[in-house]
């Protein structure tokens, strides 16, 4: 199999040199579980730290057009492929917002959605027949739920009990992990400074698509979960749903059940968000990462195993993998193990099959460990091969 790999290049004190690809065993196998190799670039760019793919249509093969947040250029830049390695730009790079992280492509290939870190921008930009982007629009900020100016803005459907989720989430964590559950429920002074209240900037992570054309960003600074439609030419907000302050919500992933899981970067937890009768989002479960998370720990990605049973989360800092079980209708999940992940700092990973693959951003490697089809524990690292300042990994097809 092979991967594209995006990574961190100079202007971003990284290794890469543009999109690299990865190899996995042998060309026309289907799983990544054989020995990995690094091929080299397959385009030039500046810190192409996420990477998407088209996903087809009328004109548009799948696979052979691919987007890029090219982060500290506060762009995206649309590749095309033109050989069996090789890739070259697809019109012209497109502005976006400081530190633009990810990028999400709509199903039916009209739009994309970029997530901005540094300054919390949530991006529409319009596809071309051809997969060109253009015409960025900016959808309307976040209202910080925890910010000076919370209590004067118009409540948000959706938004949450904080005290009673804590709770509920302690008690759903059992004795042995409850203690890891961050005290929500307890009022503390804010720290003030010379400008007043302290308060965390916006900062968007990434946009999920989800059934029935609904579309959900994180916003990692003022800890919320958007909800949106698309308007045609811009994106028209339906909910803003407050997780427990401090929490951090980084990325998601849908889960077959209808349930929507956020792991959170700053506390190390796993929250399940459901869909009410009347449409609005509620947080109905979540759980710890697990017990062996440090102080200091932050998570990056989450993913499923193939049958939906098991929830995969990268935590840096300890660089460990943390398993989680799927429990009930979907609406419940338990820590199952926390494992070394075999690389420094993990900052993305993929399923493929029994193997899962890890990007090691800090040691300039990708790992692939196998996974237990019994317990879905990831075990011990299987193959390694070096590659510069990894961030995302991309099955091609």
């Amino acid at each position: 199999m092979r991967f594209l790999l995006g990574g961190y290049t100079a202007d971003m004190d990284g290794r890469a040199s543009g999109l690299g690809m990865l190899l996995a065993g042998a060309p026309d196998e289907n799983s990544a579980g054989g020995a990995l190799a690094f091929a080299g670039d397959v385009a030039a760019a500046d810190s192409p730290s996420w990477l998407a793919p088209h996903p087809g249509s009328l004109t548009v093969t799948p696979g052979d057009v691919v987007y890029a947040a090219l982060e500290n250029r506060r762009q995206v830049q649309a590749f095309r492929r033109t050989g069996e390695a090789t890739f070259v730009p697809l019109g012209g790079a497109v502005p976006a917002g400081e530190a633009v992280c990810h990028v999400a492509v709509s199903p039916d290939g009209r739009f994309l959605i970029a997530s901005c870190w540094g300054d919390g921008r949530v991006i529409r930009m319009d596809l071309d027949a051809a997969g060109r982007p253009s015409s960025p629009v900016t959808a309307p900020a976040a209202v910080d739920p925890y910010g000076p100016d919370a209590a004067s803005a118009p409540a948000s459907a959706g938004d949450i009990d904080l005290v009673a989720a804590t709770r509920a989430l302690r008690e759903a964590a059992g004795d042995e992990y409850a203690h890891l559950v961050p005290d929500h429920d307890v009022v503390e002074q804010a720290e003030t400074g010379a400008e007043g209240d302290a308060a965390c900037p916006s900062r968007a992570h990434q946009a999920v698509f989800l059934p029935g054309g609904l579309l959900a960003t994180t916003d990692l600074g003022y800890d919320v979960v958007r909800f949106w439609r698309d308007g045609g030419s811009g994106l028209r907000p339906v909910q803003q749903m407050t997780l427990p302050k401090g929490s951090g919500p980084r990325h998601m992933v849908w889960h077959p059940s209808g349930h929507l899981y956020v792991v959170t970067e700053l506390s190390c937890e796993l929250f399940v968000l459901a869909p009410s009768v009347d449409r609005t989002w509620r947080l109905v479960g979540g759980a710890p990462l697990g017990a062996g998370t440090l102080p200091g720990d932050s998570a990056a990605e989450v993913a499923l195993s193939r049958d939906g049973e098991f929830v995969y989360a990268g935590v840096r800092g300890s660089n460990t993998l943390a398993t989680l079980r799927v429990r009930g209708a979907g609406d419940e999940v338990a820590p199952v193990a926390l494992v070394d992940a075999g690389v420094d700092w993990p900052r993305h990973h993929l399923v493929v099959r029994d193997i899962l693959l890890v990007a090691g951003q800090l040691s300039d490697e990708v790992a692939s460990l196998t996974l237990d089809l019994r317990t879905g524990v990831p075990g011990r690292v299987r193959h390694r091969a070096d590659a510069p300042s990894p961030t995302c990994l991309l099955p091609m097809r």
